[in-house]
């Protein structure tokens, strides 16, 4: 990235046939690996290249304003207040 700017974001981590998947919600990004580290290692990279490519075509800070991102001293997602298992009888 340009400038050496800073993003944090949410991302959300789960099992799936086998693999750990990766997501971070607000960008609606998501990547995988065969170890929960490996899964947190390829969200980053898919999670870079995404924000390189919207520097690129100088649609950054639509993207992000627009998904909730906040600037200040670096760009910051919508805090994440509780993440709940929820159950429905139907």
């Amino acid at each position: 990235m340009k400038d050496h700017q800073k993003i944090q974001f949410n991302t959300e981590v789960w099992r799936e046939n086998g693999l750990y998947v990766s997501y971070v919600p607000q960008l609606d990004l998501s990547s995988c690996g065969k170890t929960l580290a490996e899964a947190k290692a390829n969200i980053k990279v898919a999670t870079e290249l995404f924000i390189e490519e919207a520097e690129a075509l100088g649609t950054l800070s639509e993207i992000l304003e627009e998904a909730g991102f906040s600037f200040h001293h670096g760009w910051k997602g919508p805090e994440l207040v509780a993440v709940e298992k929820m159950q429905l009888a139907f």
